[in-house]
């Protein structure tokens, strides 16, 4: 699954140029202010869809190097309005999973999310599927959006993508904790 959905942290949080996928990921949102926050966002089953062996070469550095390693990672999230608090992958039955916690001064500086008419609201893509979710899922002609409160203390979902590459290779072989 391809994660070109929540386009800015979690595809530049653990899915770096669009050649790395997850199976599923969780987001957890404790709202401390009206627009104010922390977030706690879970990949399950990170791999590559890379072909080449250079591009896989690359995913691994992205992933292991920059994203979880790097001081360069959480001062670029700094300036998207994202301050990293902690970040780590974990090997589970065979599978790479990931977290990374960040809190953020603006809800809609968080993966889409829009504030307006007294509602918080994230638009997905129409091929992924919305697992479990505390916000109410409406459809439309073209997408598909959750709707919370504007007032809500927690926002949480859970979704699988529509989009699966046709390859993956396996990163946990690579991952050296």
């Amino acid at each position: 699954m391809k994660y070109i959905l929540l386009i800015s942290t979690l595809f530049s949080l653990f899915l770096f140029q669009g050649c790395l996928i997850v199976h599923k990921v969780s987001y957890k949102i404790s709202m401390n202010s009206a627009r104010k926050g922390t977030v706690t966002v879970s990949f399950s089953d990170i791999r590559s869809d890379a072909i080449g062996n250079k591009e896989f070469a690359e995913d691994r550095a992205n992933l292991f190097d920059y994203m979880l390693k790097s001081t360069d990672f959480p001062a670029s999230m700094k300036m998207e309005g994202k301050i990293i608090k902690d970040r780590k992958l974990t090997v589970t039955d065979g599978k790479l999973n990931g977290q990374a916690i960040y809190d953020f001064n603006d809800i809609e500086k968080v993966e889409g999310f829009r504030l307006q008419d007294g509602f918080c609201y994230l638009t997905l893509q129409t091929e992924d599927s919305v697992l479990t979710t505390n916000g109410e899922v409406l459809r439309g002609d073209g997408y598909k959006r959750i709707m919370w409160s504007g007032d809500a203390k927690k926002i949480e979902f859970e979704i699988l993508s529509g989009q699966t590459a046709e390859q993956t290779r396996d990163l946990v072989p690579y991952y050296r904790p």
